[in-house]
């Protein structure tokens, strides 16, 4: 009888620790399984990525001609519908900045939109003039009403993509 108590004790601590050991090679497979990105213009990581909320204190710290080399990330809103060429991220507080490529080297998809993104490159603000509203209105595909609207320069937060990383 003492055997079998014996055999029956030494069972159930092997196979607690079999069972500790396959959480731990779970938790390890999940740790080195990170999220895939698919990656355009230049190389850049995902490492040291400021949240959005970050990047929107970073913005409003900018004063008309400073620029800041930046990398965070956001949601993209909306992208050109006729290139892919820019992209306008979600920040906190209903703002936004608009991205477009350095050298007009790399385009997004189109159908990009409510993709999370890693962006690196240079934060500054912008002073857009009508013509150029008007011109990324027309790309968003916004109606000629809305885009008559548009009367006079802005200011806004704008940003030059060296490289991006796209949430598969």
């Amino acid at each position: 009888m003492r055997k079998i108590a014996s055999i029956l004790a030494l069972s159930l601590i092997f196979i607690a620790c079999k069972n500790e050991k396959s959480n731990e090679e779970a938790q390890v497979l999940a740790e080195a399984d990170p999220v895939s990105y698919n990656s355009f213009g230049a190389e850049i990581t995902s490492e040291s990525t400021l949240s959005a909320a970050e990047a929107l204190e970073k913005f409003n710290s900018l004063k008309p001609g400073d620029t800041l080399e930046l990398k965070f990330t956001s949601k993209i809103n909306s992208v050109c519908k006729m290139k892919g060429c820019w992209m306008i991220l979600e920040l906190p507080e209903e703002e936004d900045v608009r991205v477009t490529f350095k050298d007009y080297g790399f385009f997004v998809p189109k159908d990009s939109e409510d993709t999370n993104v890693i962006v690196e490159g240079k934060a500054f603000l912008n002073e857009m003039t009508v013509e150029d509203q008007k011109h990324y209105a027309k790309d968003e595909g916004r109606s000629k009403a809305e885009i008559a609207a548009i009367t006079s320069p802005e200011i806004t937060r704008a940003f030059i993509a060296n490289g991006v990383l796209l949430k598969e």
